[in-house]
């Protein structure tokens, strides 16, 4: 037996450092690397399964075509050298028919290293294809509010929570996503620090919490205005800080607060006025607060407000400035790689751009030229993505010549063409950089590729090669495309060699107690921004603000409940579906209502539910307990159709944008739930 340092390539901030035990070519334990100091020697109950993912039965042992009717799953094996040369001839084809914005292909998140998703996209870009605009059924919100607010730059780090003196939890489910900083957590409360959790779902951590929130969805940024408010009125504001850090707060404390009085909160957000005095009260104490945002609150018509407004809340106390305080939503903008190296080798500088959320569309309406040939690796559109009928209406062309890339036959390769057989993360060798520390690590393999399996990288080298690109990036080896990645670096990236990065283990660029200087704003002031300029340059508020969402007043009615989709805590998504022992853990695909509002409609625990609107209906096991508040059904985890009793949970949210970032609205969903 031998063991192997290695990363974590899940779409989790955490980026845990791994120790992957190996016998005989099988992973027989996968367990945190004590050498990595944020992530402390443990993995998350999903990934320390990782092992049953890769020896699965269930994996795709061979290339396979299609055999049967789009959808219906029935494929026979193929050689890998029959299934390159169908896609080689088909590209090629098509390119000379209708020009390369005639194909589309991406890579996603269920793969993060650096190379396995970059280069994939790397191939498409030096093709000249459409291009996929990712992140948008996903953070782009998010981005776009950060930015708006503190610049394209990380926030707070996780491992300065060792001298916060409060902790506020908004719209991030620890345990589920961000399990390493809930420990960090629990160290700050045996010091006595006090823990507030804000979510319309009530989490494991909102269970453990000294004050906990249960907001109404959407409505995070009224609460922040309040808060706002109750700091200026009691004397708690910085002066000092907002003075010379930030612009445009006495616009905000002149036009904006006095709207946000306690009672007009509690009336917004469903929560009692005394908790909403509590919780400033704390904040207002508390010289350093951490506050650790979640991506959830943007996932809404007016998210890109929500979060921005949640941004701004630091800078009023100061807590910005000080190490310990401040806020953190992602990390991923400090590191100023050379990503263009393996992203953008070549190509044209503009080329037709799709955006994700958008791709069912894109698949059924362009026609200049329309899209005839689609690769998907490392994603599953036809559950993932909004709006999932018309995703996999799209996907049921039979003039759509569709290649995945999967390591197991997912709800979206049933619809392809040519299914590839792909490794898990284990299988290939990587580097990696987190979005929710400021580590990056290279990744060792740990096991060879399973059956016939190919990596992204693998492929994505192949398919240059077919295609005649001459780029050195398709042809260097991982560690020699290192280096690359690490040309023109500056600041603390500067200081590292990448030749010494494989051997390295964990490495962090982050700053330390005795070097901060306090949270750096990255926006065009070089300050916090409460009055943004930019925005007011796009149309939208230039200062932080609350309104109804437009589409309650299209949707909601009576009987009507507001849709929250979270993470489930075994799983998150689709990329562990596959694990068979994980699913069980999680069980079933269910529906989550309040007591009283299963009561007022004759339902009970266990019986099967139909939830239902104008786009479509599911159909899945009932949950009642308290873990929602009235008015609110909660879905948790993004589950395939097989698993559930009917369909999946995205065949009820619309395909619009939310005010940033052109974002997915799963939030701003309503419908019926009744017996089935």
């Amino acid at each position: 037996m031998h063991t192997v340092r290695t990363v974590c390539a899940h779409d989790c901030p955490d980026m845990c450092s791994l120790l992957v035990h190996v016998d005989q070519g099988r992973v027989v334990k996968v367990e945190g690397d004590p050498g990595q100091p944020f992530t402390a020697g443990f993995a998350c109950g999903k990934v320390n399964r990782d092992g049953d993912l890769v020896h699965s039965p269930d994996r795709l042992a061979t290339p396979l075509r299609r055999t049967g009717p789009k959808g219906s799953g029935q494929f026979a094996p193929i050689t890998w050298d029959e299934a390159l040369d169908t896609i080689e001839t088909t590209w090629k084809r098509i390119i000379a028919e209708s020009g390369p914005e005639a194909i589309l292909g991406y890579a996603y998140s269920a793969h993060q290293g650096l190379m396995n998703r970059g280069l994939t996209n790397g191939l498409f870009h030096a093709l000249g294809t459409s291009r996929l605009l990712g992140g948008t059924v996903c953070d782009s919100c998010s981005e776009a509010a950060w930015e708006a607010a503190v610049g394209p730059v990380g926030g707070a780090d996780p491992e300065s929570l060792d001298a916060s003196d409060l902790v506020v939890c908004w719209g991030a489910d620890l345990h589920a996503t961000n399990v390493h900083v809930w420990a960090k957590v629990e160290h700050a409360r045996k010091r006595g620090v006090k823990l507030v959790v804000i979510d319309p779902r009530r989490t494991r951590a909102a269970a453990n919490a000294d004050l906990y929130l249960p907001i109404r969805i959407g409505t995070d940024s009224a609460l922040a205005l309040g808060v706002m408010h109750i700091l200026v009125r009691d004397g708690l504001a910085d002066r000092a800080y907002l003075a010379q850090h930030t612009l445009g707060f006495e616009r905000v404390e002149a036009e904006i607060l006095p709207r946000f009085t306690p009672a007009y909160v509690a009336e917004v957000t469903g929560l009692a006025v005394a908790d909403i005095e509590s919780f400033a009260a704390w904040y207002g104490a508390a010289k350093r607060s951490f506050l650790r945002i979640g991506f959830g609150m943007s996932r809404f018509t007016h998210g890109g407000q929500n979060l921005r407004t949640v941004a701004l809340l630091p800078g009023v106390t100061g807590a910005y400035g000080r190490w310990g305080g401040g806020a953190l939503c992602a990390t991923a903008s400090a590191f100023g790689l050379n990503y263009g190296a393996v992203r953008k080798p070549s190509g044209p500088a503009q080329a037709r751009t799709v955006n994700h959320l958008k791709l069912g569309e894109a698949l059924l309406e362009e026609t200049d030229p329309p899209i005839r040939a689609l690769f998907i690796a490392a994603n599953n559109p036809a559950v993932t993505n909004p709006d999932t009928a018309k995703m996999r209406r799209a996907l049921a062309r039979e003039d759509l010549f569709t290649v995945v890339h999967d390591p197991f036959l997912s709800t979206t390769a049933r619809w392809a063409d040519l299914v590839l057989p792909a490794t898990t993360y284990l299988e290939t060798e990587d580097f990696f950089r987190a979005y929710g520390t400021y580590y990056m690590q290279w990744a060792n393999q740990a096991v060879p590729p399973q059956g016939e399996a190919w990596s992204n990288f693998r492929l994505t080298q192949e398919l240059a090669r077919r295609m005649g690109l001459a780029d050195p990036v398709f042809r260097m080896s991982q560690r020699e495309i290192l280096g690359e990645l690490f040309q023109g670096a500056t600041g603390k990236l500067a200081e590292i060699d990448p030749a010494t990065l494989p051997e390295a283990g964990p490495v962090s660029i982050a700053d330390s107690a005795e070097t901060f200087q306090g949270q750096v704003f990255g926006t065009p002031s070089g300050k916090l921004e409460f009055y943004s300029a930019t925005l007011a340059a796009q149309g939208l508020p230039a200062l932080p603000d609350w309104q109804p969402d437009p589409e309650a007043a299209k949707q909601a009615g009576p009987g009507r409940l507001q849709l929250l989709t979270t993470p489930g805590y075994f799983q998150s998504h689709t990329a562990f579906t596959g694990n068979a022992f994980l699913r069980a853990r999680e069980g079933a695909p269910c529906a989550v209502l309040h007591p009283d509002d299963a009561a007022a409609r004759g339902l009970s625990h266990g019986q099967t539910v139909r939830l239902s609107n104008d786009r479509g209906s599911v159909a899945l096991v009932l949950h009642v307990r308290e873990e929602v508040r009235p008015g609110v059904v909660l879905v948790p985890g993004q589950r395939p159709d097989e698993e559930a009793v009917e369909g999946t949970v995205n065949m009820l949210c619309g395909d619009g944008f939310t005010d940033m970032g052109a974002g997915a609205t799963y939030q701003s969903t309503w419908l019926e739930v009744r017996a089935a």
